[in-house]
């Protein structure tokens, strides 16, 4: 039909088609953003509200306190080994000045000398025994190390425990969130698509029906491409359940409408011409006879061969000759294209 149209309406309907894609595209932004938006209708879920508070809090509690001991702990012994090897060095250094005195003594042997080695061995005793008390700090500090770190750790398995549970609880309280949310989006689509259809059955050829097919671009959208994300895990059956249902309608109206036209058909070839003309458009007509078929029944002809005037299918005339030059012209013609005269031809009204 768009070759009988016009060359300023051939235009208007393009710049009315875009204005049907700029306005579902507006659409599809403002129902992704509403879409996208629904789940902050619930509240955000955080793993306190699903653990014993008070058991929670006095476990974390205990685990920070371990941990700080265990912290202090590490430090005492950090100062323990340093009080511990200057000790041992010194106990080293002492043992190694002994010894080297015992050796001269015993090169001089000087009896005069005796006191003297009680009183060095006395001193090395005396360090040894700070050895032997650095040791023993270092030993504590590492078993209250230890003990902290086991406390810490025993604390910590039962708050795991306690946490685990309380995971298991949050995770089937998010399906059941994430359930109500998928419903609340499909309780906004699913009437979309529902209008959007009957739009397409009422109104899209009306007045309106960039808007109309705008709308119905939106819907399609909605359900079909942005519903898919949120979709949970048994989502995609009410999806293909549903596009299976509106593919079945669609289909089914299809058909319906198309043996209606069948049966006009047939009643409009049992009209007379003059009747049949009449429910004909002049663009319709064009239209159909620049693709080389009837316009009364949309069959097949062959308009260049000069010897049909009427269609051999329905009878319908094609080609008439104008009452004034007498010239063979389309039947469909308002004016004779030789002489310019009106044809005195009745169509529909457009």
């Amino acid at each position: 039909m768009s070759k009988a149209l016009r060359l300023s309406e051939k235009w208007f309907r393009r710049g009315l088609w875009l204005v049907a894609l700029v306005f579902a595209s507006f659409l599809i932004g403002l129902g992704g953003t509403v879409v996208g938006d629904l789940p902050k209708v619930e509240a955000p879920l955080q793993l306190d509200d699903f653990l014993d508070q008070a058991a929670a809090q006095q476990l974390r509690a205990q685990v920070k306190a371990a941990q700080q001991a265990e912290q202090e702990a590490h430090s005492a012994l950090e100062q323990a080994q340093l009080q511990r090897n200057k000790a041992r060095n010194d106990t080293q250094a002492a043992r190694e000045t002994f010894n080297n005195w015992l050796a001269a003594r015993s090169v001089t042997q000087r009896a005069d000398n005796n006191p003297e080695v009680l009183a060095r061995t006395q001193a090395l005793d005396t360090l040894k025994a700070a050895e032997r008390r650095a040791q023993q700090a270092v030993e504590a500090q590492q078993q209250a190390a230890l003990d902290a770190r086991q406390s810490a750790a025993a604390a910590q398995q039962q708050l795991n425990t306690l946490e685990q549970g309380g995971h298991e609880r949050m995770a089937s309280e998010r399906r059941k969130v994430e359930l109500r949310v998928f419903l609340y989006r499909l309780a906004l689509t699913l009437p979309l698509l529902l209008l959007a259809g009957w739009l397409f059955v009422k109104k899209r050829q009306g007045t309106y029906w960039p808007f109309v097919w705008g709308f119905i671009f939106f819907a399609l959208f909605a359900f079909f491409v942005e519903l898919v994300p949120y979709l949970p895990s048994y989502g995609g059956y009410v999806r293909y359940i549903v596009g299976i249902g509106v593919t079945v309608l669609v289909g089914r109206y299809a058909i319906v409408a198309l043996n209606r036209y069948l049966e006009r058909q047939k009643q409009a070839e049992q009209l007379p011409d003059q009747e049949r003309r009449k429910e004909l458009s002049y663009d319709v007509a064009l239209a159909r006879l620049a693709k080389s078929v009837c316009p009364g029944c949309e069959r097949p002809v062959d308009l260049k061969n000069e010897k049909i005037d009427f269609c051999p299918h329905c009878g319908i005339g094609l080609f008439d000759h104008c009452g004034h030059c007498s010239t063979r012209k389309s039947a469909f013609a308002r004016f004779c294209h030789a002489c310019g005269t009106g044809a005195g031809v009745k169509l529909a009204q457009e």
